[in-house]
């Protein structure tokens, strides 16, 4: 397996579980982690003017296709410049968030009916005309939003303006759970279920969960 991805929706735990996941791949081989956005590099510019509300203050003011290629140049950037060799030398990639989260984030501007044709874009532009490697493996930790809107709070100690674009549109966020379970059915991600009678598991059990996935 070369390359892992773990993806979620903001505030599901994504921040927390991937330095597990990557001390628990550590004891099996070499292990890379990447992030996403690469938020301290210069591709990622446009992402950060875009969830900064400089295109618009909603989400839906930068249509799917071009927020999903401004996400998809800076993925480019990252693999061209920090792990492309990594990756070919056998090195196991481990990806907070990667090319899924535009059919999580994007794709939820668009009709329901569109939703097949987006996937298919997506895939196509990424892995097809950029060259990115596929996933061996794609977790989803699916937290319930209530659930992950208490620990984003906690996370901005009360300092609500810190949100992004993305974080402080409630109902943006209930349309893009909507998307990831599409997301997660149509292209066999495996999914966590982060929470029991809407209160969060502990961060253990979500990881033994993770790792459960890992192996299957």
């Amino acid at each position: 397996m070369s390359l892992i991805v773990l993806e979620g929706l903001d505030g599901s735990g994504k921040s927390t579980q991937l330095p597990l996941l990557e001390e628990e791949l550590k004891r099996r081989g070499p292990v890379r982690t990447v992030s996403f956005p690469d938020y301290s590099s210069p591709s990622s510019a446009l992402v950060k003017m875009y969830l900064n509300g400089e295109f618009g203050n909603s989400p839906g003011d930068v249509n799917a296709y071009a927020a999903g290629a401004f996400y998809a140049v800076d993925r480019y950037a990252s693999f061209k410049k920090d792990w492309q060799e990594d990756y070919r030398s056998g090195t196991t990639i481990l990806a907070g968030r990667y090319t899924t989260s535009n059919v999580i984030y994007q794709m939820e501007k668009l009709p329901k009916n569109c939703w097949e044709e987006y996937i298919a874009w997506a895939e196509d532009f990424e892995y097809g005309r950029l060259g990115l490697p596929r996933p061996d493996r794609v977790i989803f930790l699916d937290m319930p939003l209530a659930a992950a809107q208490k620990l984003l709070s906690k996370r901005y100690e009360g300092h609500e303006e810190r949100r992004d674009l993305h974080e402080r549109d409630v109902r943006f966020l209930e349309s893009c759970a909507m998307c990831a379970r599409f997301a997660a059915d149509r292209l066999k991600w495996r999914v966590i279920e982060c929470a029991e009678n809407g209160e969060p598991l502990s961060v253990g059990e979500i990881h033994c969960r993770v790792v459960s996935a890992l192996d299957m």
